[in-house]
């Protein structure tokens, strides 16, 4: 991944949070921050494994990629807000 790829995942990451916490069902008690942290880190994951599957760079629009940052951000939401809900 280059260094533009990083920076891109990074603002995309911010996105994909929001659209992982839409995703799953119910209330979320997390921060945005936090939400927003499980997004970045979605976009990376999502990216490395797009890439292993070798649908990382398709023509237009990633679509394939998108959604497994998203399924990431939604399972990465999905298990913080059940470990979170119940620490508080």
């Amino acid at each position: 991944m280059e260094i533009t790829g990083f920076f891109t995942a990074i603002i995309i990451g911010l996105i994909i949070g929001a659209l992982g916490r839409l995703v799953v069902p119910g209330r979320q008690r997390i921060p945005i921050l936090l939400t927003l942290a499980i997004g970045v880190v979605a976009a990376l994951l999502g990216t490395l494994v797009a890439g292993l599957l070798g649908v990382d760079d398709t023509r237009g629009i990633d679509w394939i990629e998108l959604f497994i940052q998203i399924a990431f951000a939604a399972v990465g939401v999905s298990l913080l807000a059940s470990t979170y809900g119940r620490r508080r």
